[in-house]
């Protein structure tokens, strides 16, 4: 199952919406294949036993006939985090990654900092109206990453990366529910690139201030109304169950 990413997908592209679409099939099937734009919810998430949680690139990969998937019970987690990433940030992250080892019992082995703000960037294509973007540093989330991988041979990575954070205006039509994640398709981009180089699951989560709270939400995109922390707490949880 899949829905395409930051283009404004009327069912799966907000926060989750289209995870009743994906539990209903997973009922109907022996093994349900998908990839997080489907199945989180920012906070929210829904572990089936026949799904298989798939990164983007690896699914390209499988559907091209290049790679194949192996289920997995547990993976065993490293966590990198921006360099851009303020102090206070960092360590509430830090704090929710040793709440899932002591309550969860999530193998969150090692976390890295990048040795470069990461400086994410992220804009919509004028022509296609997709979300994109990029990272000024790629090179600085791969060394923390083959770190991870040389140190602790971690089987998957959570990236936290340093977004801008959004003039309030300029996220009024995706809180109503008409308008895209403008976060999505750069974030895509961020896991695609780990999982290209080293060929294993990666996950990741926008560092971000929080939101003034506002009355009139859609609930389509009421599951981004939630704490930067929560946000790594799903990270970690993906990393964990993500195969490849």
């Amino acid at each position: 199952m899949i829905v395409p990413t930051g283009v404004g997908a009327s069912i799966g592209g907000f926060a989750g919406d289209a995870l009743p679409v994906a539990r209903v099939l997973s009922s109907v099937v022996d093994c349900l294949i998908s990839h997080p734009n489907v199945l989180n919810a920012a906070m929210l998430y829904w572990p089936m036993p026949n799904v298989m949680y798939v990164e983007g690139y690896a699914l390209d990969r499988f559907a091209q006939g290049l790679w194949a998937l192996q289920p997995v019970h547990q993976n065993k987690v490293g966590l990198v985090l921006d360099a851009g990433i303020e102090e206070h940030l960092r360590v509430h992250h830090l704090q929710v990654a040793d709440a899932t080892r002591a309550s969860l019992g999530l193998l969150v082995v090692e976390y890295a900092v990048t040795d470069t703000p990461l400086e994410v960037e992220k804009w919509v294509n004028p022509t296609t109206g997709q979300s994109t973007g990029r990272i000024k540093h790629p090179d600085s989330l791969l060394r923390a990453v083959e770190n991870l991988v040389k140190r602790s041979q971690v089987d998957a990575v959570a990236v936290v990366g340093r977004f801008p954070d959004d003039e309030v205006d300029d996220l009024d039509d995706y809180r109503l529910g008409i308008g895209i994640d403008t976060l999505a398709g750069v974030e895509a981009i961020i896991s695609h690139l780990v999982v290209k180089e080293f060929q294993i699951p990666c996950a990741h989560a926008p560092a971000l201030s929080p939101l003034p709270l506002t009355s009139s939400l859609s609930p389509k995109s009421a599951a981004e109304e939630m704490l930067v922390e929560e946000m790594v707490l799903l990270l970690l949880l993906e990393a964990r169950e993500i195969s490849l």
